[in-house]
């Protein structure tokens, strides 16, 4: 599956109305399996698919990447499955959990069994590393240059890493968390050291970003927009920097300022 299609529409304004095709992203179900038992279905962009299968399983505590055995990418008459293939005891240790969910693009806890689940414990992070106020702020900028279906389309989200002196990866999806499942996915799979890096997002900070952020062991997320309150306690609690509002040189931080460098005010 493509992950745009070319849709015809009318452009109507006060010279009148004309014939336009617009490039829409596409969203199709994706159901996570786990040795033949579906344990998630989300909607997805069918793009780097393989990334958000290995990011969602290790986001949402289904399987490590040395976990896994095999994964395969299946399309199918109703959608796309992505085939996990584990030890018998880790499948069977997920009976206990196990979701049944069809995600819309705007939730990332949508079906999930308990209260309990949507607000599971976070380990605290380390310190890692810290990165300069200048390249934090910067960095929804960098992100903006790795974002090709958002050019085409207009209509999806973007999650980046900054790791060393800049942005070295890149992922993009309908949906948020989605994007960051694929970005957490590609990294792991690429052998990165997420403690070392920050996380960039061209969306809000809700507590499912958080999540995951800090489940990826990732110290630092940046985000253009603002944070929820609930993520801010969350953030605070788990040792994780949230700066927000990255924008035109500035930046607003919530919780542990200390990883933002302002001594660094001037980028290189």
């Amino acid at each position: 599956m493509k992950p745009t299609r070319s849709i015809s529409a009318q452009a109507l304004g006060p010279e009148g109305a004309r014939d336009v095709a617009r490039s829409l992203p596409e969203e199709v179900p994706v159901a996570v399996t786990v040795n033949g038992s579906t344990q998630a279905v989300m909607m997805c962009t069918p793009a780097d698919l393989r990334d958000f299968a290995t990011g969602f399983a290790f986001t949402e505590g289904f399987a490590t990447p040395d976990q896994i055995e095999s994964l395969d990418i299946v399309e199918t008459d109703h959608g796309i499955e992505a085939r996990f293939w584990v030890p018998d005891a880790i499948a069977d240790a997920l009976g206990e959990r196990r979701r049944a969910m069809m995600g819309p693009v705007g939730c990332g806890l949508c079906g999930i069994d308990s209260l309990e689940q949507a607000l599971r414990d976070l380990p605290v992070l380390g310190q890692g590393g810290s990165i300069g106020l200048a390249e934090a702020a910067k960095a929804p900028d960098a992100l903006r240059g790795h974002q090709p279906l958002h050019d085409l389309t207009h209509a999806v989200h973007a999650a980046g890493l900054l790791l060393g002196n800049g942005l070295i990866l890149a992922r993009e999806d309908v949906g948020r968390h989605n994007a960051l499942d694929k970005l957490i996915g590609a990294a792991l799979r690429d052998g990165h050291d997420l403690s070392q890096a920050a996380i960039v997002l061209t969306s809000r900070v809700s507590v499912e970003m958080v999540q995951k952020t800090v489940l990826a062991g990732c110290p630092i997320l940046i985000a253009v927009s603002a944070p929820t309150a609930h993520a801010v306690r969350l953030a605070e609690a788990a040792n994780l920097t949230i700066a927000a509002f990255a924008r035109d040189g500035r930046l607003e931080t919530f919780t542990h300022p200390n990883r933002i460098d302002r001594s660094k005010i001037h980028a290189a």
